[in-house]
């Protein structure tokens, strides 16, 4: 009888520590379903197994199959890979399978993303949609024709558009589930762009006038702007937040930080060059800068959100897309792609040509990846990063 009470303890202690496993993991899938339905988004089945599976990385596909109509633009997800066309969106995981589709018609398509974030919408027109890898996050008709719209890593996202009689500019601020959370209407000017901070409390909106531009800082808990910085003649042509809550701008003539103060600083002027293209990556900015004579011969630079040059190149051929990611820039130029790191060495040092024919865009997916693409086709390159191998 005491060999039989021996055996049964081991038995009622498994059983205890079973219940207490299933506990805690129905205490995590409720508490997660709670979540989603508290902040109005989708309960993703999916995710909820893949706490409990270890799978495999799925290698990167050779080339993707996007459904999305003319027009395609992309944009890098992390392990994810989105599109957009006149059709619709679409987001393809690294092994090209499908993982989210939405149709909606567009004639001026454009994609954007931040950390698992991504938007979508149609210039001129009004359809604007958010979602992640794998959900919509956001579906909207915009009450007014859409200049522009952006998102931040927290899914929160802004969009300008024209609207009434008037076309007066409105700058409409979104959270993550797609509920209006703060609204600027413009008297005067023409709102271009507007950028929200990392942690969702400040809002740059950049707005043109007849005189030149403006960069107008809003806090989010108040109605009245925190400062405006009028910069009469000059022309600006895109802002983003910094780490330290500054804000950079890009103009025709030079990169400028703006502190949280309001106060300009021209960092690094281009030197009687004109601007022939930029990309935007983290704490990075690539420029192509373009000499004043017959031709494409230019420079494309690369600098740090301090100022600091990183690196160079002279080139004299056509650039049709730079796109940077995981600290590689990819540059499609008019004979080919080319992947460069940030201090602009090229990888691999003496690579075989590739000849793309017809492509017109280039996506940058970090690891030593890059999509080169056409309305017809998304090829996936990949380039060794170490120069030691042959």
């Amino acid at each position: 009888m005491a060999g039989d009470e021996n055996q049964k303890v081991p038995k009622i202690k498994k059983r205890r520590l079973l219940g207490v496993i299933f506990s805690l993991v129905s205490l995590l899938i409720l508490t997660y379903i709670s979540l989603t339905l508290i902040t109005g988004r989708e309960v993703v089945f999916s995710r909820i197994i893949g706490l409990f599976s270890q799978k495999a990385p799925i290698p990167l596909a050779d080339s993707f199959d996007f459904d999305v109509g003319r027009n395609r633009v992309f944009a890098d997800m992390g392990s994810f890979v989105a599109a957009t066309g006149t059709l619709g969106i679409q987001v393809l995981d690294r092994g090209g399978n499908e993982t989210l589709r939405d149709s909606l018609r567009m004639t001026n398509p454009v994609i954007a993303s931040a950390g698992g974030h991504a938007i979508a919408f149609d210039v001129g027109g009004s359809s604007v949609r958010t979602f992640t890898e794998s959900a919509l996050s956001a579906s909207l008709e915009a009450g007014g024709a859409v200049v522009s719209a952006a998102i931040n890593a927290n899914g929160w996202f802004s969009v300008c558009t024209q609207e009434g009689v008037a076309y007066r500019s409105i700058v409409t601020v979104y959270s993550d589930s797609g509920q209006s959370a703060y609204r600027v209407s413009l008297a005067t000017g023409y709102a271009l762009y507007a950028a929200l901070s990392p942690d969702n409390s400040k809002l740059a909106v950049l707005i043109v006038t007849d005189g030149g531009s403006r960069i107008r800082l809003y806090d989010l808990s108040s109605e009245d702007p925190d400062y405006e910085l009028d910069l009469a003649g000059r022309l600006v042509l895109d802002i983003r937040f910094l780490s330290g809550g500054g804000i950079l701008a890009i103009t025709m003539d030079s990169l400028m930080i703006v502190d949280t103060e309001g106060s300009e600083n021209d960092f690094f002027g281009f030197d009687g060059r004109r601007l022939g293209g930029y990309t935007f990556g983290d704490n990075l900015v690539a420029l192509h800068l373009l000499d004043f004579s017959v031709g494409h011969r230019g420079r494309l630079i690369t600098l740090d959100s301090s100022g600091r040059l990183l690196g160079g190149i002279t080139t004299d051929k056509a650039i049709l897309s730079t796109s940077y990611s995981d600290g590689y820039l990819a540059v499609l130029y008019s004979d080919g792609p080319v992947f460069y790191d940030a201090e602009m060495n090229q990888y691999p040092p003496d690579p075989d040509h590739v000849a793309v024919a017809g492509a017109t865009q280039i996506a940058s997916l970090g690891g030593g990846a890059f999509l080169v693409a056409s309305d017809h086709f998304a090829n996936v390159y990949r380039v060794s990063t170490d120069s030691n191998e042959d």
